[in-house]
């Protein structure tokens, strides 16, 4: 069983920055696959950001690419998340999951799920 716990979440304005952490239980956290999603009133859960077990291999939707980075640090069990010239439909609670495979792009087939932090970008 892994527990996921996310923070970092908050208010941010448009351009800004936020670095979004997600700690992990357990000792087998490099044996996870890492993800995360985010999920705007009135819309659908989308997926973000995956990382394989090593950190080696990323995996980003196109909404985020080159301005999301995803990263881990096995030995801290955590997984983060640093987002940079935040856009106003970036507005969304963000959930991080654990899978045993990797790019995983289905959030409820993840094997575990976090219960997510609430970022908010106003303008």
């Amino acid at each position: 069983q892994v527990q996921l716990v996310e923070s970092g979440g908050g208010l941010v304005q448009v351009g800004g920055s936020l670095a979004l952490s997600c700690a992990a239980s357990g000792r087998t956290f490099s044996s996870y696959a890492m993800g995360w999603f985010r999920q705007a009133p009135g819309k659908a859960r989308e997926f973000v950001a995956s990382i394989n077990f090593s950190g080696s291999r990323t995996y980003y939707a196109d909404s985020v690419k080159g301005r999301f980075t995803i990263s881990r640090d096995n030995a801290k069990n955590t997984v983060y998340l640093r987002m940079n010239n935040l856009k106003p439909e970036d507005t969304a609670v963000y959930y991080c999951a654990a899978d045993h495979t990797f790019f995983v792009s289905d959030y409820d087939a993840y094997d575990f799920r976090g219960q997510g932090t609430q970022v908010t970008v106003s303008s």
